[in-house]
């Protein structure tokens, strides 16, 4: 879960990080003494770090997968063949 909370974090702070890398990169050790963040737009660089992660979360978010009677059955090795893993229906214990 800490892993989740730290990559979306990431995501909301990365255009931050490349602002201010790339403003001391460009003006360099001149204005090393002046905070880079007072004249930075934090708004629109906010912004831009929610637009990149809900893009992440939309592109990369998985709409699949079962219904609530069924379950996940993972891969498997069998007879020398990898057989892909599958969404199958669950045994109901009637049926035993």
């Amino acid at each position: 879960m800490i892993r989740v909370v730290i990559e979306n974090l990431l995501l909301l702070l990365l255009p931050t990080l490349l602002y201010v890398a790339y403003v001391y990169l460009t003006v360099g050790g001149k204005s090393a003494k002046q905070s880079v963040l007072d004249d930075a737009p934090l708004i629109w660089l906010f912004l831009a770090g929610v637009g990149l992660a809900l893009s992440v979360i939309l592109i990369f978010g998985t709409l699949e997968g079962g219904s609530p009677g069924e379950a996940y059955r993972p891969p498997e090795f069998r007879d020398g063949k990898i057989v892909p893993g599958k969404v199958e229906k669950k045994p109901h214990p009637s049926d035993g």
